[in-house]
């Protein structure tokens, strides 16, 4: 990879959040040879749910955008934990969720945010194939559930 990640996320002025702990019987990413799986992220802050509602009552679109990205970051570091940033090769998929109002369908550009952050981490790298779907309710009540799966191929692992 010719990007170097953790030094496009100072460029960016970005930090990765600490892993937020499970909310349930699960981890937050899971490394299978070169893979690496992601659980959902919603926006957290110290482990606790910043936003909810639904895109397109309770909360702008651009606002929910916002909170995708956080999800993004917040999947970054779930990578960083079981791999390392510097090992991902290539960003495979990205499922995206919205809570979204009867009639939003807006939810695309919603997860753009997320999509945009990991283009912006990993250059070419980060571009990946992804489905933006809306939901009427997210675990937690959250609002945006992105990068539920980014697999994440890794190569040359030093563990």
């Amino acid at each position: 990879m010719s990007t170097d990640p953790y030094a496009r996320l100072a460029e960016l002025g970005l930090e990765l959040p600490s892993v937020s702990p499970p909310k349930g019987s699960y981890v937050p990413a899971v490394r299978s040879g070169n893979l690496v799986y992601v659980s959902g992220q919603v926006p957290m802050v110290d482990g606790e749910l910043i936003a909810s509602g639904k895109v397109g009552a309770d909360v702008s679109p651009s606002r929910a955008k916002e909170l995708s990205r956080r999800c993004a970051l917040a999947a970054l570091a779930a990578i960083e934990e079981v791999a390392g940033l510097w090992n991902v090769v290539r960003v495979v998929k990205v499922l995206g969720f919205v809570a979204s109002a009867e009639g939003f369908t807006g939810q695309s550009a919603v997860i753009d945010g997320a999509s945009d952050i990991l283009v912006a981490v990993f250059g070419a790298a980060g571009r990946h194939a992804r489905s933006a779907v809306g939901v009427a309710e997210l675990p937690l009540a959250s609002i945006v559930q992105a990068v539920r799966r980014p697999v994440t191929d890794c190569a040359g692992f030093r563990f």
